[in-house]
């Protein structure tokens, strides 16, 4: 028989954060195989085409990215507390971006964002569900 180790929250949500971050710039990468996505590059005119718009984008990835540190760092009550507000917040923006995300040339686009928000609503839950200490009487 093997032996199953209980895995502590912080490294469950850690793993979590990660894994959803690889999602993220995977389908990012997966883009630039779409049709005239290098040429838009190039030219300009493609959906980051403003200052504003790649910043937010880099705060949404460094978002997910350094939640994968503060999961592991901080204290129970902040850290469940981050954990429940950006994965319910990244499981509602790719549940938005799956809905809108209609092009056939997409497709990949709707999987991961299916797949993400699964994996962000499992972030909610886990920090949810966070485990209480038990009292040494």
């Amino acid at each position: 028989m093997l032996e199953n180790q209980k895995i502590n929250i912080k490294i469950k949500l850690a793993a979590l954060w990660t894994t959803v971050t690889l999602c993220y710039l995977y389908g990012d990468y997966f883009e630039l195989y779409t049709p005239d996505k290098v040429n838009s590059l190039i030219s300009g005119e493609n959906n980051l085409d403003s200052p504003i718009k790649l910043l937010t984008a880099s705060i949404i990835l460094a978002i997910s990215s350094l939640m994968v540190a503060a999961s592991v760092l901080l204290k129970p009550s902040i850290n469940r507390i981050l954990n429940i507000l950006f994965g319910s917040l990244f499981t509602l923006m790719m549940v938005v971006i799956g809905i809108y995300s209609t092009h056939e040339w997409y497709l990949f686009y709707v999987f991961l964002a299916f797949l993400e928000s699964m994996v962000t609503a499992l972030i909610v839950w886990y920090a949810w569900k966070w485990p209480k200490e038990t009292s040494k009487s």
